[in-house]
């Protein structure tokens, strides 16, 4: 007998359901959400379970590397698929759930969702970290400058250190601003401590990672963007085309086509959010700072005289997206035109 299982996770409790051939339900439970305590069930209720089905959501990671070692046939689906499933259902409840998911495994109707492993997952949280500091800093910097003005006074153009400098001028001598702007500089100083020891750490894993510093050989391309890439793709064999990595960041244009009516939108912003920043900023900084010339600079260039500088630094940023993943998938470092190795 084939048997089909459906987990609906909670932080505390999972729903269990275990389906045969047909869709009939055959066992029913909740255990403890643990990896161990869901393998016991499995492995009691629903032996040689063909596939065992869980949503995306915060633990699904965990769970899906720990049951996948405990040798449990797991797939991983997109939770927005599996809402589109559910949602015809009169009733919402957890068992419930857990009897659509099972039905889902057993019907075969679903697209597995890639899970990263646990290293990419560490790199990603160093990447997030940081930048969540460097969004503080800003922050406290913006919070600053509009407390000053309100008072006529300006702290101008100012980076890095000439910024405190520049804020601890227009203070002295009054303590009512003392009071009120130093604690924020002090608070700005330890975050910018912290960024720099991320930083630091960053610097660590590229200079280990051979990859990583084939991609900053693409003009433009930093430590930042480069890594935060390799966590976010994980494994560049998951994608046929590389043409579809742009799509996967979200830099493609929506469409919809139905009928008589067929529109192309701006690009669908799917996809990890911050990789999408670093290639939008990799792509600013390869039309604007890089002297270098290259095809892609020129390209890009074209693109901003007939459509605007903002138009041309995404659809640069999606090049460099399909750039980067040929790259990873044949080895090589980034390829400059003839024109340039000519000069």
């Amino acid at each position: 007998m084939e048997y089909y299982v459906g987990l609906d996770v909670s932080l505390k409790q999972t729903s269990i359901c275990v389906v045969d051939q047909s869709g009939s339900v055959v066992r029913e439970g909740v255990v403890d959400s643990d990896p161990e305590a869901i393998s016991v069930y499995v492995r009691s209720k629903a032996p040689g379970a063909v596939r065992i089905g869980l949503e995306t959501g915060p633990t699904s990671t965990w769970l899906w590397t720990e049951l996948k070692r405990l040798g449990l046939p797991v797939i991983c689906i997109d939770a927005r698929h599996a809402k589109a499933v559910l949602k015809v259902q009169i009733n919402k409840s957890d068992r419930n759930d857990a009897i659509g998911i099972a039905r889902i495994m057993q019907t075969g109707w679903f697209k597995e969702v890639h899970v990263k492993d646990i290293d990419s997952h560490s790199v990603r949280a160093l990447l997030a970290s940081r930048a969540m500091l460097v969004k503080i800093k800003r922050d406290l910097e913006n919070y600053v400058r509009g407390l000053l003005k309100n008072l006529g006074l300006v702290i101008g153009r100012a980076k890095f250190n000439v910024f405190a400098v520049r804020a601890e001028e227009l203070i002295e001598g009054r303590p009512e601003l003392i009071a009120a702007v130093r604690p924020l500089l002090e608070a700005r100083k330890v975050v910018e401590q912290q960024v720099s020891e991320l930083d630091r750490k960053v610097v660590k894993l590229v200079r280990r990672d051979a990859q990583v510093r084939r991609f900053m050989t693409v003009p433009g391309v930093g430590p930042i963007t480069a890594l935060a890439f390799k966590a976010t793709i994980d494994d560049p064999a998951r994608f046929a085309r590389s043409r579809s990595v742009g799509a996967y960041v979200g830099l493609t244009s929506r469409r919809h086509a139905s009928g008589e009516v067929d529109w192309t939108g701006r690009i669908s912003k799917c996809g990890d959010a911050m990789l999408r920043s670093y290639l939008f900023e990799a792509a600013g900084v390869l039309l604007t700072r890089v002297p270098k010339w290259s095809a892609v600079k020129a390209w890009g260039a074209k693109l901003a005289k007939r459509n605007g500088l903002r138009k041309a630094k995404v659809a640069v940023a999606r090049k460099l997206a399909v750039i980067l993943h040929r790259m990873w998938i044949e080895g090589t470092e980034f390829n400059w035109s003839r024109k340039e190795i000519a000069a």
